[in-house]
């Protein structure tokens, strides 16, 4: 069969206003407190086999590559947009979740479908392995959203995107028949070495591309997104090329170029966000779509509940549990993010492994998994805020980062801010000279509303302005941290920064 122009006609409709509406879409889950991945794969649903589009996708290999594609995409934008000073506190944990805990949750889940289900133990372990990992979108989706400390979200979003490279080796090396031939011990050095060897390309990667990055002065400011996503992805086919776990190297290589000092960065992420969205959507939809609803029956989703059951109320709790002993926390923040291990997307795409490889009974995995993630998504991501208060960890009034723009200034080692004043800032009402920016940097125009003011020391600033700041490039990250302090503390800053200010100090005086 051919694809002329009158089907890329088609094809362009039909995708536009599918996409729009789902764009749409998302306005309806946000207000719901549901992730968005809901409505996507009911839109599959609706245009698949089951509903009155009728349109028939049963290919379980391009499922498969355009699922690892999309995963792919989505934790480079969870890498980019991710704060590490918010994680930093809290990646062992991460780590630990993502490793140990997946390791426990796969055996919990393994031995409960086994006993309950009857399901042989090779379709027991590979099910324990595709539920395990929580999904990176559904989680820096929905967490995101929530007035959450950094020790909480900096867990649960390190935990989202490392899972996923252990569960993929996993899962494959079980639908492939290799694990049964090279045993435990075997398994486990190469889900050890997969994910450390991603992970040490992803930091070569980036560092040497943030190196690169910083250096070129494009001509246009919309090639600074696109060189940043290429980078992360070259991470991503490096690891591949050695076998090595490409979904760790983009993940860690995306940390780094979004938390290094790059020119448009708040541009980048923007972009990321976007190309982000699109790959969830046309992930789901998808997924949607190789779904068979006539599969669906009583023993189905009887299947699911219980699966779902052992998985949320006895494997992710001692998980988490187990997974605390390298970072203990209070009772109140292991019982939050037991049930914030949201899943999405990765059980789904990972369900599709087995299917390419035409496991016995794996279409019954797939229809389980579905189905469990249906029903525990709109289970637990409502609820999340009410969870969050009852355990008394959600807070009211977290400060939130100032929005900074970057753009070189080529003829000057120099760097151009652009600063915008949150609504909730405390730099609201605080005099230009009140910022106390490291010498060599100084705030160049104030641009409030449609006028543009140039600053003097007794201007006050006001939430919603924008400011231009130049700063020497060395001092740009102190000026930036400067910046950020006078926002959370206001005009005591300078008293109440205590140990970041003396490092800004000691920036300003090298």
């Amino acid at each position: 069969m051919t694809f002329d122009v009158h089907q890329l006609d088609l094809f362009v409709l039909v995708g536009a206003v599918v996409t729009l509406a789902a764009i749409l879409a998302v306005r309806v889950s946000a207000g719901a407190g549901l992730p968005s991945l809901l409505i996507y794969l009911l839109i599959g649903v609706a245009l698949g086999e089951g509903g009155p589009f009728g349109i028939q996708f049963d290919d379980a290999k391009l499922a498969h590559a355009l699922g690892f594609g999309a995963l792919a995409i989505i934790l480079a934008e969870g890498g980019l947009t991710t704060d590490w000073r918010q994680m930093r506190s809290s990646v062992r944990l991460g780590l630990s979740l993502a490793t140990l805990g997946v390791a426990v949750s796969v055996a919990v889940v393994a031995v409960g479908t086994h006993y309950l289900l009857g399901l042989p133990w090779e379709l027991a372990i590979l099910l324990g392995a595709i539920c395990s990992p929580t999904d990176a979108a559904a989680v820096f989706s929905v967490l995101r959203a929530l007035p959450l400390p950094k020790r909480l979200t900096g867990a649960l979003e390190a935990e989202s995107g490392l899972n996923d490279a252990p569960t993929v080796v996993l899962v494959g090396i079980i639908s492939t028949g290799a694990a049964a031939e090279s045993g435990v011990l075997e398994t486990a050095g190469l889900i050890v070495f997969e994910l450390i060897a991603g992970a040490l390309i992803g930091v070569a990667c980036g560092v040497a591309g943030a190196w690169v990055m910083r250096r070129a002065a494009l001509p246009s400011s919309g090639l600074y997104p696109l060189a940043v996503l290429c980078l992360a992805f070259t991470a991503y086919g490096a690891a591949a090329a050695v076998h090595a776990s490409g979904f760790a190297a983009i993940y860690v290589a995306a940390l780094i170029l979004g938390n290094s000092e790059l020119p448009h960065r708040v541009a980048t992420r923007s972009f990321s966000e976007g190309v982000a969205w699109l790959a969830q959507i046309g992930l789901f939809v998808m997924l949607g779509l190789l779904l068979s609803p006539s599969r669906i029956d009583l023993d189905t989703v009887v299947q699911a509940l219980a699966t779902g059951l052992v998985l949320t109320v006895v494997a992710r709790p001692l998980s988490v549990f187990v997974s605390s002993v390298v970072q203990p926390m209070a009772a109140r923040d292991l019982a939050f993010i037991s049930w914030a291990g949201l899943r999405g997307a990765v059980p789904i795409v990972l369900a599709t492994i087995p299917l390419s490889e035409g496991v016995e009974g794996s279409y019954d995995i797939f229809d389980i998994v579905f189905v469990m993630v249906v029903i525990y998504t709109l289970l637990t991501g409502p609820t999340l805020p009410w969870v969050a208060r009852t355990l008394g960890v959600a807070q009211r009034n977290e400060p939130r980062g100032l929005e900074v723009e970057a753009a070189p200034l080529d003829k000057v080692a120099a760097d151009l801010l652009q600063v915008t004043i949150a609504p909730r800032s405390r730099m609201h009402g605080v005099e230009v000279g009140e910022l106390r920016l490291p010498q060599g940097s100084s705030v160049s125009l104030v641009i409030r509303a449609d006028n543009v003011l140039v600053p003097e020391r007794r201007t006050v600033l006001r939430a919603g302005d924008d400011l231009l700041v130049v700063t020497p490039r060395k001092l740009r990250e102190a000026t930036e941290e400067r910046l950020r302090q006078v926002s959370a503390n206001g005009r005591l800053a300078l008293w109440l920064g205590d140990s970041k200010r003396r490092e800004v100090e000691r920036g300003t005086e090298q």
